[in-house]
């Protein structure tokens, strides 16, 4: 009688784990996905508005705050974009997403140098191993990036 034991508790624990629709966790995911569908359709603002407002209930999402940063890199926004990636990286040190975002935005704002040292943290350690986690086709865009801008000062 034992191993039947044993076997139920085995099957059991290999079932799917499922959360409630409500739980903070899969409300935080619906709005993440859904504002990058709606900037995939073209809907920017619509995409950002939806993050702006989930920001309301979790303003200590780093991932939410990344996103930020992500779609406000996609729109040219800069400057917002380094804003809410520095947010993200006060509440995250190593989020690989949010350095990837504040090394392009402060290279697209001409802070080559700010942008060497952040897209640099990118090549080894937790923010690597964040950033191949969560988006690994980011990686070689990175490091293609900070070797331009490595080449660029080095030509100074």
């Amino acid at each position: 009688m034992p191993a039947l034991s044993t076997t139920r508790r085995a099957n059991s624990a290999h079932r799917p784990v499922t959360l409630p629709a409500n739980d903070p966790a899969v409300l935080l995911a619906k709005a993440r996905n859904a504002a990058f569908a709606e900037a995939a359709r073209g809907n920017l603002g619509q995409g950002l508005g939806l993050l702006y407002d989930a920001l309301q209930d979790e303003p200590m999402s780093h991932e939410l705050l990344s996103d930020m940063a992500a779609l406000l890199l996609a729109a040219g926004r800069l400057a917002h974009a380094a804003a809410y990636a520095q947010r993200a990286l006060k509440l995250c040190t190593q989020h690989g997403p949010s350095l990837y975002t504040l090394g392009f935005a402060l290279s697209g704002q001409g802070q080559e140098d700010h942008a060497i040292g952040v897209l640099s943290e990118l090549t080894d350690g937790a923010a690597r191993a964040s950033l191949q986690a969560e988006a690994p086709e980011l990686l070689p865009v990175a490091m293609i990036e900070l070797k331009r801008l490595l080449k660029a000062r080095d030509a100074r």
